[in-house]
């Protein structure tokens, strides 16, 4: 209930912050639990992708440093995010998602570079693939990278690709693993490329303490 209600005051607190948002290939959602694979460009993206796949629900992971606070972890857990330590990363970080969903259902919105300050992927969200049998699903958002272009309306758009190939049966090696992130990046690409063909994202540089 807690989720079904933030969905709509933030969905209501984006249209007052920036209009209206655009939506390219939403019949490319599949009708069953998935994993929404997508390069990390803002701390935002995963409330705009939340709202686009609405009615669904939708589960992620956030750091675990966020749920220090007792107010934002009551909002975190309510809105289905759980705890991951980065640093030592526990069988937890596995069993979690797919948990979430084999059993629940949910769908899983995950960034397979880690953090904004990154482009090499991660294994992880392949191993996910693999457990669950979900499906990987690659979104991209283009748009503004500042709370300021958030503010002035600038035009935001979140494009969905077709479910990327995954051979569920072959043994998840290394070899498999490089090909599954070829394939992730090569989608996001063409996405990007449908959207706007001069659109670029250049990684913001990691702010040292």
């Amino acid at each position: 209930m807690f989720y079904k209600v933030i969905r709509v005051l933030v969905r209501g607190l984006v249209f007052l912050l920036n209009g209206r948002y655009h939506v390219v290939g939403k019949e490319n959602l599949p009708d069953k639990p998935y994993i929404l694979v997508a390069p990390h460009r803002t701390w935002w993206e995963p409330i705009f992708f939340a709202l686009v796949i609405s009615p669904r629900v939708a589960t992620f992971m956030a750091k675990k440093e966020l749920f220090k606070n007792p107010i934002l972890r009551f909002i975190l857990v309510h809105a289905h995010a759980f705890p991951v330590d980065r640093e030592h990363p526990g069988p937890s970080v596995i069993k979690t998602p797919v948990k979430a969903l084999k059993k629940e259902g949910k769908v899983l919105i995950m960034f397979p570079s880690g953090t904004r300050y990154s482009e090499d992927l991660k294994g992880g969200a392949a191993l996910i693939a693999k457990l669950s049998k979900a499906p990987l699903v690659p979104f991209v958002y283009q748009g503004p990278l500042t709370f300021g272009g958030l503010m002035k309306h600038q035009r935001i758009t979140v494009g969905i690709g077709p479910e990327i190939d995954f051979d569920f049966k072959a043994k998840l090696d290394e070899k498999q693993t490089k090909q599954i992130n070829e394939d992730m990046e090569e989608a996001w690409d063409k996405i990007d490329n449908e959207i706007d063909p001069s659109f670029e994202y250049i990684p913001p540089k990691k702010k040292h303490k």
